[in-house]
């Protein structure tokens, strides 16, 4: 029984560490390489993660620098950043592309904002509907005579522990993005 509970506290680390890898991809303002984290480009028919095609470097406060290790990725490099939902346009000199990152207005800072808030939302979704599906496990080895009915009350109740525990978590990782979004 321990070892199953690990198992969906696990999943729930993994829910945890989903949503702060969102939290990376957002851009607020810095320049930060992580918003490529989910841009690909095709090259030579695979598509491929840009940090696997060039370095990436942050040359100043809000200027991204990305040069390619094969010039002829350029121009791939330059369309998929393009075609992301990233909204910034590249600048490409012929050796390196740069995103200039603008400063962030306070209509976008509120828009993000909301973002985060949906994004901690829809990650506790995920953590209770892990919760359900334990307690679901639970009831059926109780049915079954695996487990009794005192373990079962148990289990419900390190469940929903563990569960306050990392709503409490996501609750503190969304406040210190906003707050971090808020002072850029």
């Amino acid at each position: 029984m321990k070892e199953m509970y690990r198992e969906f506290e696990d999943k729930m680390k993994k829910a945890i560490s989903i949503l702060e890898a969102d939290y990376k991809t957002l851009r607020a303002g810095r320049a930060n390489p992580s918003v490529l984290d989910k841009v690909t480009v095709d090259y030579y028919g695979a598509p491929t993660p840009i940090n696997q095609l060039a370095s990436l470097s942050v040359t100043e406060a809000r200027t991204l620098s990305i040069s390619p290790y094969d010039a002829s990725a350029m121009k791939s490099i330059e369309k998929a950043i393009l075609a992301s939902d990233i909204g910034i346009n590249p600048q490409n000199d012929g050796r390196t592309i740069r995103l200039v990152f603008p400063p962030l207005t306070e209509e976008r800072r509120k828009e993000l904002a909301k973002q985060v808030k949906k994004m901690a939302e829809d990650s506790k979704v995920a953590i209770r509907n892990i919760r359900r599906d334990a307690i679901d496990t639970f009831k059926k080895m109780q049915k079954k005579s695996e487990i009794t009915e005192d373990d079962l009350k148990g289990a419900e109740k390190d469940l929903q522990d563990l569960t306050n525990n990392m709503t409490k978590k996501i609750d503190e990782i969304a406040t210190a993005k906003e707050k971090e979004i808020m002072e850029v």
